[in-house]
C-alpha cells in the first residue's frame, strides 16, 4: 500500500474516533501518535489531512451538503461522511494531487472500510463537488 493511501486510512481513523468520542484534534492526533504503527510519511500525510480537514470542515460541510441532494450530513454514516470531508478537501485545498487520483482514492477506502453502498454514494457526491472545481496544474 502507498505512503498516501495508508496516509487517508489513518486520517479517516482520527476523524471517525473524533467524531466518535467527541475528542479534539490534539487529543486524536495525540494517540495516534502513540498507539498506530506508521512511518513518518504516512503520519505526517494523515496529520496533514486531518488538520486540514478541521480547519476547513465548515466549508467543507456545507459543500457536500449542497451537493449530496436528498441527504443531510445529519443521516449520512459516519465512516462515509469522513470520507467525503477527507476527498473535498483534497479537491477544494490541495492542488498537488489530481481530481482524478483523489476521488479514486475515496473509492478505494470506502470499499475497504464502508458498506457496500458506500463506493457509489462517495462517487456519486465527489463527482458532484469536482464538477465546480477545474482541474489542477
Amino acid at each position: 500500500m502507498g505512503v498516501r493511501r495508508e496516509g487517508r486510512e489513518l486520517a479517516l481513523q482520527a476523524l471517525y474516533s473524533m467524531d466518535m468520542n467527541q475528542l479534539d484534534m490534539r487529543a486524536t492526533l495525540q494517540s495516534f501518535r502513540e498507539n498506530v504503527r506508521a512511518t513518518g510519511l504516512v503520519r505526517s500525510f494523515a496529520e496533514e489531512l486531518v488538520a486540514g480537514v478541521i480547519d476547513k470542515r465548515e466549508e467543507i460541510d456545507r459543500l457536500i451538503e449542497e451537493k449530496s441532494k436528498n441527504w443531510a450530513i445529519s443521516r449520512m454514516g459516519k465512516v462515509d461522511l469522513n470520507i467525503l470531508r477527507l476527498a473535498a478537501y483534497e479537491l477544494c485545498y490541495r492542488s498537488d494531487i489530481p481530481k482524478n487520483v483523489t476521488i479514486n482514492e475515496a473509492i478505494e477506502v470506502a470499499k475497504k472500510f464502508g458498506t457496500e453502498e458506500s463506493p457509489a454514494f462517495v462517487n456519486g457526491i465527489l463527482d458532484e463537488i469536482s464538477s465546480g472545481i477545474t482541474e489542477k496544474s
